[in-house]
């Protein structure tokens, strides 16, 4: 059944939006939209341990930084996100942007977006280390620090 209305995740400053969750694939598949105003503080490097990502271009520009080399994203543009690669990304223009994104297989859901706004939610600046057990439980690896 199409997901007419995916709901949207308040991340911190991102905006994510589930169209195939990875329960409604049987794990073959997720994809989802993400906005990403401008200047906002992104989350931090980290790679997916058992999936890769491939991400395309909707509005803006969004740069992603995928195995240290820098690339943005224009709309209608694809980058393909090995597994077990270190990437981040970032938006320092102006203008929002938006991106959607297709993990295969569908290992990572809704539920490691809603557990990263529930960290994120707290008082005062994240815990770390909860971030961190967040991402390892739902198949990502958290980079060292630069």
């Amino acid at each position: 059944m199409p997901n007419a209305a995916a709901e949207p995740i308040q991340v911190g400053a991102l905006t994510v939006r589930f169209h195939v969750d990875a329960d409604e694939s049987g794990g073959s598949v997720s994809i989802f939209e993400c906005d990403v105003p401008a200047n906002a503080r992104m989350p931090a490097p980290h790679s997916h341990d058992a999936f890769d990502e491939t991400v395309f271009g909707l509005d803006g520009v969004t740069t992603f930084t995928v195995g240290g080399a820098p690339t943005d994203l224009n709309p209608g543009e694809a980058l393909f996100i090995p597994r077990r690669v270190i990437h981040g990304f970032t938006n320092g223009g102006d203008a929002d942007a938006r991106f959607l994104a297709v993990i295969s297989p569908g290992l990572l859901g809704s539920g490691y977006f809603r557990d990263v706004a529930d960290v994120l939610a707290g008082e005062g600046p994240p815990d770390v280390e909860m971030l961190g057990e967040v991402m390892r439980r739902h198949g990502l690896t958290p980079a060292p620090p630069a």
